[in-house]
């Protein structure tokens, strides 16, 4: 068997009736999902077709690691596929570790509500509307450059996710995030325009979420069964002690996916299968490496497995 690392999207990969093949056809999604409810006392089946309430962050991250471990459960279950590393794009790092052993699903879901309340509160705080910018056709260095000259002049804007050399997604003020759209295109950016985002994450602006979410991982998760790729480091890690640090960390740290895609196939991963909703990770992916990546996200996808 081919070596597989399973990758788990991130905030940003929901849709309105994501998961909902996996929930009519297959017995142990629908299990997922009443679990899903009793952990938090929440009707998952309404928060997945509502798309109010599905872009609630606190709702929005619980369920996209809810669709996550629906598409992994029928797809283990159905080949019994076997993960040798796992890692993901923000939250998907939660996923990862979470959904290989790292925590009982029923504390997976209430980490990832807490840590989704967390961000919108410690934005809600912060006294300015927040937000994130991506920008494209622009290579990384210069936007990390330009951040950094706006933050020499007072502006809050920071790198957040290198996702390939030339699509970079920026977190901040919103205002300062509309100043610096202006000179990434002055510096040649094909698009540099702001995402539909109430949160400003991977930044420093979300300081005052790391401690209490440590706090609750530390009382939520035990030692993972496989390596998982930290998004900030690009450290494996498998043990409580280090997920302590990297759960944390990750979220004022940008995640570097193009660089933990290329350390995966540093370390030998043979094809990659993206677990969730939608097909993101595969479209960078696609990208970066000529080694596949399939995408897990519904009947039809399925039949790729085999």
């Amino acid at each position: 068997m081919s070596k597989l690392a399973f990758i788990y999207p991130g905030q940003g990969s929901q849709s309105v009736g994501m998961g909902s093949e996996f929930v009519a056809n297959f017995k142990v999604a629908r299990e997922l999902v009443e679990r899903a409810s009793d952990a938090l006392g929440q009707d998952f089946n309404k928060i997945l077709n509502d798309e109010t309430l599905l872009n609630q962050t606190k709702f929005t991250q619980p369920a996209i690691l809810l669709v996550s471990a629906m598409a992994q459960s029928v797809a283990q279950s159905e080949f019994g596929l076997e993960c040798a590393l796992a890692f993901g794009h923000s939250l998907g790092e939660v996923s990862s570790y979470c959904l290989n052993g790292g925590a009982s699903f029923e504390d997976a879901i209430i980490l990832t509500h807490k840590r989704g309340e967390l961000m919108q509160e410690t934005c809600d705080k912060s006294g300015s509307e927040v937000g994130m910018l991506v920008s494209l056709g622009l290579d990384s260095n210069v936007v990390a450059k330009l951040c950094e000259e706006s933050r020499t002049k007072g502006g809050k804007v920071w790198a957040a996710n290198f996702n390939l050399s030339t699509q970079i997604v920026v977190g901040g003020v919103k205002a300062d995030l509309e100043s610096l759209a202006v000179a990434l295109k002055e510096a040649g950016a094909k698009r540099a325009m702001l995402l539909k985002m109430s949160i400003a994450s991977h930044c420093p602006l979300l300081s005052d979420a790391v401690k209490p979410f440590g706090e609750l991982l530390e009382s939520k998760i035990k030692d993972c069964d496989v390596d998982v790729i930290s998004n900030a480091t690009l450290a494996l890690y498998r043990l409580k002690s280090d997920a302590l640090v990297n759960l944390t960390k990750q979220i004022v740290e940008p995640v570097l996916w193009e660089k933990c895609v290329l350390k995966a196939v540093d370390v030998g991963v043979e094809k990659f299968i993206e677990f969730g909703n939608g097909n993101v990770l595969a479209g960078l992916n696609n990208k970066i490496t000529n080694i596949e990546t399939i995408s897990v996200n519904s009947i039809e996808s399925l039949n790729k497995l085999k």
